[in-house]
């Protein structure tokens, strides 16, 4: 292991026959821990990590007050009946400070220069007129104090902190941190996932294998390596396993000594008989969790020694949503990174449910659309089975229904969770 702290032993323990939505997300954000170690990055690899250290602005940002634009700076109170002023220093991005204006003068100066220290306003070149001599600007009436001008510390004050550990790095703080003068940070080193498939049932696509009665194409791991890719995770891809439980045994003792997570799907049911969990319950310890969600249900949890195991359902549906809501929050901790919320969108139901099942929570596949009113309203795919990908091809985000709902009348408000919130980047 290359972790920062060990596990708790039998992490995944807990007394409960059926568990909540909520309830598993709160159990492993708090049970889990992160387990990697930390290394210093520069900037143009910063991109999608987490970051590993608090950010603290050593200056303001801007350090100086400067001009928004480009024109010409005075001061305020020298603002003169007849709004003209004798043009004074030219001043451009990049100049030192200049020294005080003389009395009822103004600078040119250019978008992003600093300005004279006695000066407060900018007026806008193109709302200016300069006398033919060029001597003299006649600047508009009107201006209020301070108009164009960006104050020192405006973005960003001396000692404010802007980053803290955990928070994943896009394009926005990189900015951010390049604009304090930083060169690099420190990153939590990428968290090792192995993904692997079992089963004499399954056939690689595009292997040429003979692909008969029985068999099915295994569509889940390459899912699961395309889902872990939108997290900056080090994936080994293990491939599809036969059942032969000699073999499985040296696989994942393998991959346990030298990954973070081992990360399967199907065989997740209570009195399963594959290989893949006997493993596990033989080389470790492993539970079956039953959650009241639709769809999901039963995944299970475990570890062998500080290694995680979590097993997923084997529909592909099924498997997505429990990766998406249980898996993603998981690995997000064991990497040192923070958890956050999905943001639900309170909007009108454009379909109607007769009945739902009570104490379950469903997280059924839509997406948003303008009705014939002009209301953006929620669709829900027509079908709801767990093994139909088409589903998930035509979602743009998962309609959750909570465990009191009952039944659901067109126009009833539900909450929308677009797959943005999940780390899922929207075409």
């Amino acid at each position: 292991m290359n972790g920062a702290k060990n596990l708790v032993d039998d992490c995944f323990l807990h007394d409960r026959d059926r568990m909540r939505h909520a309830d598993v997300v709160s159990l492993i954000t708090s049970r889990l821990n992160c387990v990697v170690r930390s290394s210093e990055l520069p900037l143009g690899s910063l991109e999608g990590r987490l970051l590993a250290e608090t950010v603290e602005a050593p200056r303001n940002v801007p350090l100086h007050d400067n001009s928004a634009v480009d024109g010409y700076a005075f001061a305020h109170t020298e603002y003169s009946a007849n709004n003209t002023l004798a043009i004074g220093p030219r001043i451009a991005a990049g100049d030192p400070p200049s020294g005080p204006l003389a009395g009822a003068s103004a600078a040119r100066i250019f978008t992003g220069a600093s300005m004279p220290p006695n000066a407060d306003t900018v007026a806008m070149q193109e709302d200016c007129t300069v006398s033919a001599d060029g001597l003299l600007v006649t600047v508009p009436p009107g201006l209020k104090l301070g108009a164009n001008r960006r104050l020192a510390g405006e973005d960003v004050k001396a000692g404010e902190r802007l980053l803290v550990p955990g928070q994943r790095l896009r394009a926005q703080e990189i900015a951010a941190i390049a604009s304090l003068g930083r060169s690099g940070l420190r990153i939590f080193d990428k968290l090792r996932v192995a993904i692997v498939s079992t089963g004499n049932e399954l056939v690689e696509p595009g292997s040429g294998q003979s692909f008969g009665e029985g068999q099915v194409f295994d569509t889940n791991r390459h899912m699961l390596n395309a889902l872990c890719r939108n997290l900056p995770l080090e994936i080994t891809d293990l491939g599809i396993l036969t059942d032969d439980e000699e073999t499985i045994t040296a696989v994942l003792s393998k991959a346990a000594a030298d990954h973070d997570v081992i990360l399967t799907t199907g065989g997740a049911s209570r009195g399963e008989e594959d290989h893949i969990v006997r493993t596990i319950d033989r080389l470790g310890k492993r539970h079956i969790w039953q959650i009241a969600i639709k769809p999901g249900r039963p995944m299970s949890f475990g570890q062998i020694g500080d290694c995680v195991f979590l097993g997923l359902p084997g529909n592909p549906v099924a498997a997505f949503v429990c990766f998406l809501l249980y898996c993603r929050p998981a690995l997000l901790t064991l990497g040192g990174g923070i958890y956050d919320e999905p943001q639900r969108y309170p909007l009108p139901a454009g379909f109607a449910i007769k009945s739902k099942k009570p104490d379950r929570r469903e997280f059924l596949r839509g997406w948003l659309e303008t009705d014939t009113s002009g209301r953006t309203v929620v669709r829900k795919f027509a079908r709801d089975g767990s093994g139909l990908i088409s589903g998930l091809r035509s979602a743009r985000g998962f309609i959750e229904l909570g465990e009191d709902v009952r039944k659901v009348d067109e126009g009833d408000v539900v909450a929308y969770i677009p797959f943005s919130e999940l780390g899922i980047d929207a075409l």
